[in-house]
């Protein structure tokens, strides 16, 4: 019941994504996550690193340098527009969302070869580049953006937060990330992780960190608050975990 649980929860967030199972901490939960139709085992010991050039991801109102060699005509500031496109002189419109600045510069680049330049070379640079973030929610006590600095560990980022809540499902805890056009997931156990069983993941800019909710606790906890009013012990019969 309790894997089927964490299938859906995946399936529904993340659908598509090729799970890394990073298994830290796996050792007594079968995670069979592979019965989701849209979701691959990969044969991985841990995630992989993304590249220092996709710490920054271009995104809408960004301004953007974009020098092109040889043709300052071309060359100057750039706005991104809602979409994360910017129009461009000779060529239009070019969608520049999602992409780091050096890719960025090779879509300009292959856009401007041939009919315009026979080898351009082009340079993007962000203007006032914000810091980089790492996003974390779900069981926490403050979901939110938060400023990373080069590598992270998974309990600091956490800690950044305020910590586990109350109904954190301590092995239901997720890294997801993207890398060179890929995403993945890893799924962690924090509290074999915080006994020093197995090694404290990097976490990256751009990461996402999903910490997952008890159901069963909850529903006992609720249950619980009223005992006193009962009797001096409560008996209970969980008959939906049946």
């Amino acid at each position: 019941m309790r894997n089927n649980r964490s299938v859906n929860r995946i399936r529904n967030a993340a659908a598509g994504f090729v799970l890394a199972v990073a298994l830290a901490g796996c050792a007594t939960t079968d995670r069979t996550y592979g019965a989701a139709p849209e979701i691959e085992i990969a044969q991985l010991e841990e995630l992989p690193a993304p590249g220092v050039e996709n710490l920054y991801i271009i995104g809408p109102q960004a301004t953007l340098q974009i020098e092109v060699v040889g043709a300052e005509r071309l060359s100057g500031k750039y706005l991104t527009d809602g979409r994360g496109g910017i129009s461009f002189p000779l060529v239009g419109l070019i969608d520049l969302n999602g992409l780091a600045p050096s890719e960025a510069a090779d879509k300009i680049a292959d856009v401007l070869r041939g009919d315009y330049l026979l080898n351009p070379q082009v340079r993007v640079i962000p203007d006032n580049m914000p810091l980089p973030t790492v996003s974390v929610g779900g069981q926490v006590e403050k979901p939110g953006e938060y400023a990373v600095l080069g590598r992270q560990s998974l309990l600091r980022v956490v800690n950044q937060a305020g910590g586990l809540a109350q109904y954190a499902k301590l092995d239901d805890v997720l890294i997801l990330r993207s890398v060179g056009g890929q995403k993945y997931i890893g799924a962690y156990n924090i509290q074999a992780i915080q006994r020093g069983n197995y090694a404290d993941p990097t976490v990256y800019p751009n990461d996402i960190v999903l910490v997952g909710d008890s159901p069963s606790r909850r529903r006992l906890d609720s249950i619980l608050q009223f005992a006193p009013l009962l009797s001096t012990a409560a008996i209970l019969i969980d008959r939906i975990g049946r």
